[in-house]
């Protein structure tokens, strides 16, 4: 409108400098025509002509005017019209999105009275909007369908048949309906989502690889995120692969590592493909950098047993480097504290187990020390005080994901199948509220300070387990067998032995006492021992 006005006024002015130029040169003007001579000045010939050149584009618009009247009438009221159809058609689709089902239906008949659907499909959006609200799931389906088949509406179609088949339980069909919409447009944030999800779940890595590409091309999500997803695709390709294919499983791992450095399944996988391939210095060097980012039980125990050849020493220096590289940490702790254990070392496992309950009283820990009491003492009554303690204790991290727990990861959720879900975490927070008595989780040291006194529970004699067996056994059976006060007096009466019997050796016919006769490692269970000196055995 500026710019129009800025032209008018430079037309006016050009206009006015070229009159003052003709009045500062004066002349006249003759004109001969059919011998008449007709003389004029020269300022008032030019103010008639352009005179003339005015009443004829005048003429010219009254013309014009009179002859397009019939069609700018109609015009008129049909964008009048049209109007009030748009402003019917806002009315119905806040009420829709407001809930008010009446009033959405009442407003898509007068937006379909005012307008043709094909000349605004957001009407049949407004009636399948209605109905869904009414309740009534065919007739939207039949608008999405309608509006499916219509180019210009066909990915609002979709996702409308999409939500319904979820609703429905139809997952095949929802299915369908994302993948189609993602093959049109990619872009699509819900089509690429599920269609990704749903390839996941099916295993079709490859596919679900190639859509993320194409959404990563289109900006659908960002760099960061795409980047995370892609490893967890690669690292699930790659533990299908482990046994078959350890060179592609690595190769997988490797690239789903420079993705996401800090991917603790991705580190285990490729260490796990290392170690079949002989690569244990670099699987070695790959698990470290994960402990370094993140301590976790499953990469402690791979680089523990990397070497199946290791003794339970070496296992244990294995263990103390992890700790060196992440001290005053609580997985740290529990990894030497279990080499430890296997090492026979129970004066470091229990100091190691002891030290990591006091960081972080959890149940691995205080399971750790009743293992170590099984082992060391076998108290009974001391392994059972740490197994209570155990369940009392504030659960271990696990792979959690929409409430499950799974043992592994899984690049699935396998409740609604999202992607990515899992998360090393708490499955259940401390139970909030009062307590009953004696529920409540104790402290390491009020643990220690409770822990029932050692009782002399171990073999004091060299014998060996099975000899303990046979000595309990033998016990038993002479107990069995003794004769009561009434029946001593009688004699035994004789058995005949038949064609097939042999006669009874002489050792076995002799008085049975709980042991062998022959062996002098076998006491008589009621005979009291002599007092000497004994090494215990652990």
């Amino acid at each position: 409108m500026l710019i129009r006005l800025v032209v008018f006024a430079l037309c006016v002015l050009l206009l006015a400098l070229g009159f003052a130029w003709l009045a500062d040169r004066p002349g006249d003007l003759s004109l001969i025509w059919e011998g008449q001579i007709y003389q004029t000045k020269l300022i008032v010939a030019a103010s008639a002509i352009i005179a003339l050149i005015a009443v004829v584009m005048i003429a010219w618009w009254f013309v014009r005017l009179v002859w397009t009247s019939p069609h700018s009438v109609t015009r008129y009221f049909r964008a009048r019209k049209r109007d009030r159809g748009y402003q019917a058609l806002s009315t119905g689709l806040i009420a829709a999105g407001a809930g008010n089902a009446l009033l959405a239906r009442k407003m898509a008949a007068r937006s379909r009275g005012l307008m043709r659907a094909d000349q605004e499909p957001l009407i049949n959006l407004l009636e399948a909007q209605a109905a869904l609200i009414e309740g009534r799931h065919d007739e939207a389906r039949a608008k999405f369908e309608a509006m499916a088949n219509d180019p210009e509406t066909r990915e609002l179609g979709l996702r409308g048949l999409y939500l319904e088949a979820r609703r429905l339980g139809a997952n095949e069909a929802a299915r369908q309906y994302a993948e189609k919409a993602a093959d049109n447009a990619p872009y699509l944030p819900w089509a690429a989502q599920a269609t990704l999800e749903y390839r996941s779940q099916a295993g079709r890595w490859d596919d679900a690889i190639r859509l993320l590409e194409q959404q990563k091309a289109a900006r659908v999500v960002e760099k960061a995120e795409a980047n995370r997803l892609h490893a967890v695709l690669l690292t699930a390709r790659a533990g299908e692969k482990l046994e078959s294919n350890p060179t592609g499983a690595r190769d997988d791992a490797l690239q789903a590592l420079k993705l996401a450095a800090d991917f603790i399944p991705a580190a285990l996988i490729a260490a796990k493909a290392l170690f079949r391939e002989g690569g244990v210095r670099k699987a070695a060097s790959i698990l470290e950098q994960a402990w370094k980012s993140a301590p976790h039980p499953e990469i402690g125990q791979a680089y523990v047993r990397a070497r199946s050849g290791d003794s339970t020493l070496d296992r244990l220096k294995r263990a103390e480097r992890l700790e060196g590289q992440r001290p005053n940490n609580v997985e740290s702790l529990l990894v030497v504290a279990q080499a430890a254990l296997d090492a026979q070392e129970f004066a470091k496992a229990r100091a190691k187990a002891e030290a990591a309950a006091r960081m972080q009283p959890r149940e691995a820990a205080y399971l750790l020390l009743a293992d170590i009491e099984e082992a060391e003492t076998g108290d009974q009554g001391r392994v059972r005080h740490w197994l209570a303690q155990a369940l009392k204790a504030p659960r271990d991290p696990a792979w959690v994901a929409d409430g499950f727990v799974s043992d592994k990861w899984l690049p699935v959720s396998p409740v609604t199948g999202r992607l990515d879900a899992f998360e090393w975490k708490a499955p259940f927070g401390q139970i909030e509220g009062p307590l009953e008595d004696g529920s409540a989780p104790t402290s390491i040291e009020t643990a220690l300070k409770t822990l029932p006194p050692l009782r002399d529970v171990r073999p004091e004699s060299p014998v060996n387990d099975h000899r303990i067996i046979e000595l309990e056994r033998a016990a038993t059976i002479a107990e069995a067998v003794r004769p009561t006060p009434a029946s001593t007096s009688a004699k035994p009466k004789p058995v005949e032995p038949t064609a097939g019997d042999k006669p009874p050796a002489p050792s076995e016919t002799k008085p049975f006492f709980g042991g062998l006769p022959d062996d002098p490692g076998v006491r008589d269970p009621r005979v009291e021992p002599e007092p000497k000196t004994r090494l215990r055995l652990f």
